[in-house]
């Protein structure tokens, strides 16, 4: 019985294994490789690592832990995460060099290398192509998701799958995330950079929790083959698929969150333009605030609107609130006609959807975020105690 994301992927076998806030993955795939990484200037040691191991276009293995982000570890963190390849290369068989390590968790804190060599030598035997495989993987690398996130994109001729965990500290340019994506198809490494780039400029990079941006994100796609060459487009388009689906699960598994966010903004002059917009009123705390309190405060989102940085007539825009069926008008023409009980009634779901107008051109863009509640207070005041 295949999988719902990774383990339905021919060639890819997985497992991992948590044991308290520490957990461990090893995922096991050949072929052509590609990665994303975090944009902030204080990168953790694995995306120091990997930015430097992707340059070869070819990965065999990944190793993945959580409770601990070794970020911000120095020399030692470098050396740390070079040790993890090398666990995973003695007990699989590989290369060190053709290993991908991630890390998620405390930052400023070093790894505990006896648990994962032991860790890696229990669950390297283990190594399934099956639902339950998965399944323990996307766990393991969890911590404070209150789910594991699958991904699976079937076309006819070949497949996308992937796996990612993701809650808080989730901003543009990735958030504190990790993303294992896999495909048997048949494509070049320079060609699978470029439609991860673009597929994560689309979807992880228009995820807003927090507006924090992470120290570790990474996402890796790695081509078996197995399925033979399909068309760029064709493979583009599935990998974009695939990321925003997982996109979308980090967004609604937001820390403390208890409503989906997505803005979806139209009529720009340029793709751009649409996404700096969509993104500017995700984060915003004013409107995530109300999306909470179902409040439909519109004049929250058209004030977003305005600090983007983006030329628009405000008199210009309209504004509709949706709850995924249903869509009610709240501006048109910069003319307020808001049905305030049926705006109101939108919010009581559990996703929220502005759809926004620039009236200036046929270029959009879609982001995702979440409400903004008390327990997202909760859990990030006391993080490291």
């Amino acid at each position: 019985m295949k999988g719902k994301s990774i383990c339905a992927v021919p060639g890819v076998k997985a497992w991992g294994m948590k044991e308290g806030k520490y957990g461990l993955a090893l995922i096991e795939a050949h072929g052509t490789a590609a990665g994303v990484f975090t944009a902030n200037l204080v990168r953790a040691a694995p995306v120091a690592l990997m930015q430097k191991q992707i340059r070869s276009g070819k990965l065999e293995a990944v190793i993945v832990n959580s409770g601990c982000a070794n970020a911000y570890t120095g020399k030692r963190g470098y050396a740390d995460a070079t040790a993890m390849t090398e666990y995973a290369g003695s007990a699989l068989g590989i290369q060190p060099s053709r290993i991908g390590v991630g890390s998620t968790g405390v930052i400023g804190r070093y790894l505990d290398l006896p648990l994962i060599k032991r860790q890696c030598e229990a669950i390297a035997p283990k190594l399934a192509s099956s639902p339950e495989a998965e399944d323990l993987t996307a766990k393991a690398i969890m911590t404070t998701d209150t789910f594991p996130k699958h991904a699976l994109v079937q076309k006819e001729g070949f497949c996308i799958g992937g796996i990612t965990k993701g809650s808080g500290m989730i901003a543009p340019n990735m958030g504190t995330m990790l993303a294992f994506i896999y495909t048997d198809a048949e494509i070049g490494a320079q060609p699978l950079a470029d439609a991860l780039q673009k597929a994560t400029r689309r979807s992880f990079n228009r995820v807003v929790v927090d507006g924090d941006t992470s120290t570790n994100d990474i996402a890796l796609c790695t081509a078996t083959g197995e399925a033979g060459k399909v068309t760029g487009a064709e493979f583009s388009a599935a990998l974009e698929e695939c990321c925003r689906s997982l996109a979308e699960q980090i967004a609604q598994d937001g820390e403390g969150a208890t409503k989906l966010l997505q803005v979806t903004v139209t009529g720009a002059k340029k793709e751009d333009d649409a996404e700096k917009v969509a993104r500017t009123i995700i984060e915003s705390p004013l409107v995530k605030t109300a999306v909470y309190g179902e409040d439909p405060n519109w004049g929250r989102v058209i004030a977003a609107a305005g600090r983007a940085g983006v030329k628009f007539d405000p008199d210009a825009v309209s504004l509709w609130i949706s709850d995924g069926s249903d869509r009610f008008p709240l501006v048109k023409s910069g003319e307020i006609i808001a049905d305030l009980i049926a705006a109101k009634k939108a919010m009581h779901g559990k996703k929220v959807i502005f759809i926004l107008d620039l009236a200036a051109g046929k270029a959009g863009a879609t982001a995702w975020g979440c409400d903004l509640t008390e327990r997202y207070v909760e859990i990030n005041g006391r993080y490291t105690t």
